[in-house]
């Protein structure tokens, strides 16, 4: 069996082109209106400015939930129902947009509230540190030591790990002396994923449980470990655990490939989540919007891939 698996990036892939595939089709304009209300500026001059606020907390989650989505608006009928949707991060509020969960407009302005709920919860200066090239376990040991946490399980040996400016910098010298191939300070204000954030928790599952959530019509991967969600509780849970709480990236990858996908697309912006795949599932065909001049070359390849051709 044969099926397709949908990707919506988490912030730090963006670019200044991050929105030219759905304008480029003509779509995705209601969302951009929606980021700029959110952000109080047109997202597209913004991200294509030299000198910008795109990586700032508050701007990237719903410009990048934006992006995503106005992508979907320009595959979605076009393409096979996907036998699994997921998202990495902020991420996973636009997956539930493209798995029908969740009005795609309203997903950007949660996208704004979710942003603000963990700049409010978060104390001091703080980050994520992206590493690889040690096994999991002696990254973990590693991170506690340094007084940070394990954020994210990307595979492995890659970890991403959240905490104040200082545990993350013990954290990088620790890693580099024993060897880690890979220690980058990622650009993010805040220490996502960790307890740190436990008081952003309660506010957001408020917002949800007032919104316009409802159950997917394709099934949403739980970031906390993989589980097909399709329920509108289990939405609400996830989405507000998720902020405070470890994620498993590589639990989710192993599950969509559970459930038969063989194809994995990553609407964007960025291809770290379709390198990812690749890496834990080799053999599989994924490839992100990015690396396409527009629908067209998306469309033809998700056909030839998942047509055998």
């Amino acid at each position: 069996m044969s099926g397709l698996a949908i990707l919506c990036p988490g912030q730090g892939g963006q670019h200044p082109a991050m929105f030219d595939f759905a304008l480029a089709a003509g779509v995705g304009g209601d969302l951009i209106e929606a980021a700029a209300r959110v952000v109080g500026e047109d997202p597209v001059r913004l991200a294509r400015a030299p000198w910008s606020r795109l990586f700032e907390n508050g701007v990237a989650q719903p410009l990048v939930c934006a992006a995503t989505l106005a992508a979907w608006e320009a595959l979605r009928g076009r393409l096979p129902a996907p036998v699994a949707v997921a998202g990495y991060s902020v991420g996973e509020l636009a997956a539930w947009g493209c798995a029908g969960g969740l009005d795609p407009v309203e997903a950007v302005g949660l996208a704004g509230r979710r942003a603000a709920a963990m700049d409010q919860a978060s104390v001091g200066v703080a980050g994520l540190l992206g590493l690889r090239g040690l096994p999991l376990a002696r990254l973990e040991a590693l991170t506690l030591a340094a007084g940070a946490e394990v954020a994210i399980v990307n595979g492995p040996d890659h970890v991403v790990a959240g905490g104040t400016s200082d545990a993350l910098g013990r954290l990088a010298a620790a890693a580099m002396t024993a060897g880690a191939s890979t220690v980058q300070r990622l650009p993010i204000g805040v220490a996502a994923h960790t307890s740190a954030l436990v008081c952003a928790v309660q506010p957001f599952a408020a917002t949800l449980a007032a919104s316009g959530l409802r159950d997917p019509t394709s099934p949403v991967l739980s970031s906390l470990g993989g589980a097909p969600l399709r329920r509108r509780a289990e939405g609400v849970e996830a989405l507000s655990r998720q902020l405070a709480a470890r994620l498993e990236w590589s639990h989710v990858i192993a599950t969509a490939a559970e459930l038969g996908a063989t194809v994995f697309l990553e609407l964007g912006p960025g291809q770290a989540l379709a390198r990812m795949a690749a890496e834990l599932l080799p053999g599989v065909a994924s490839r992100s919007i990015d690396d396409f001049r527009g629908v067209d070359g998306v469309l033809a390849w998700v056909e030839a891939r998942l047509g055998g051709g």
